[in-house]
């Protein structure tokens, strides 16, 4: 485990931030517009967002390049400009964050698991080497490889991500299977930790696809099988359709009141996913300082 986690755990439960994507939606993008690009055509805004969660009490912020390697936007012109859109994300985050928070950069899925044709492993570890090199040139504290659903594609993005010599953290997505607990490749969260651990994660965790009260019985399961710190930032509840909108209908007091239980249950680093926004952060600062 990196100097960097081992200081920041040792000092409790750490606060992380809030959903990117439901915020920047918030804001309106253009039809086909992919929220990374503001990155270069709208850093003032991407700032903004990444403010309001320093402001709100995050520790921790992330950037906006959950989606910004080769593989996930090929056939987008972006797809030329990976380096520029992780170096500006980090340097966006790094203005927002001062000397309040630290910067760790986001780093999604290739998108191959929506893809016809074959991804090789080759590609994929070639598309997260230049991620995650763009971002740790940019200046990130560490690198968070979030949103995975396929474990054999989270342990390459993780090779990838260690050869920077950051700290990286791994988060899957569990809410599938018959009782929701496995992510869409059918891996459990043991089976997750247990992997992740042994390749050499620095943080495991889960993020997305559920509510928070889902995410106390993942925290418990990857919290008995490994020593590595976990990380979790869960949904705002599961969204409905309401007109031309999607709503999160939980409170962010509601969603705070999990945050003790969370803790109790072996989070390290806590923080939201999907319709989180800079209140719900406020309100878990509420209850890490009672």
């Amino acid at each position: 485990m990196k100097l960097l986690i081992q200081q920041l755990t040792a000092k409790g439960a750490i606060l992380a931030d809030g959903a990117w994507g439901t915020e920047l939606q918030k804001i309106a993008f253009a039809p086909g517009e992919i929220a990374d690009g503001w990155n270069l055509s709208h850093p003032e805004r991407v700032e903004e967002v990444a403010r309001c969660y320093v402001e709100a009490g995050s520790a921790i912020i992330l950037t906006n390049t959950f989606r910004a390697n080769r593989i996930a936007l090929a056939g987008h012109e972006l797809a030329r400009r990976v380096k520029d859109l992780n170096r500006a994300g980090v340097e966006i985050s790094r203005r927002a964050a001062g000397n309040r928070a630290y910067v760790f950069a986001s780093m999604g899925p290739s998108g191959k698991l929506l893809m016809a044709e074959e991804i090789g492993e080759e590609e994929l570890h070639a598309g997260f080497a230049e991620q995650a090199n763009s971002l740790a040139e940019g200046g990130a504290d560490a690198l968070v490889i979030e949103t995975m659903s396929d474990l054999a594609e989270a342990g390459i993005a993780l090779e990838a991500a260690h050869a920077t010599g950051l700290p990286v953290v791994v988060c899957m997505v569990f809410d599938s299977g018959k009782n929701q607990d496995r992510t869409l490749t059918g891996v459990t969260p043991e089976q997750a930790a247990k992997e992740l651990t042994e390749r050499g994660a620095d943080v495991i965790g889960a993020n997305c696809g559920r509510g928070i009260d889902a995410f106390l019985d993942v925290c418990r399961r990857m919290r008995a099988v490994t020593d590595r710190p976990i990380w979790i930032k869960p949904n705002a509840g599961l969204p409905r359709i309401a007109g031309d909108s999607v709503v999160y209908d939980m409170t962010p007091e509601a969603f705070a009141s999990h945050v003790p239980l969370l803790i109790e249950a072996g989070a390290a680093f806590v923080g939201g996913c999907c319709g989180t926004t800079p209140r719900f952060i406020r309100a878990m600062s509420q209850y890490l300082q009672n």
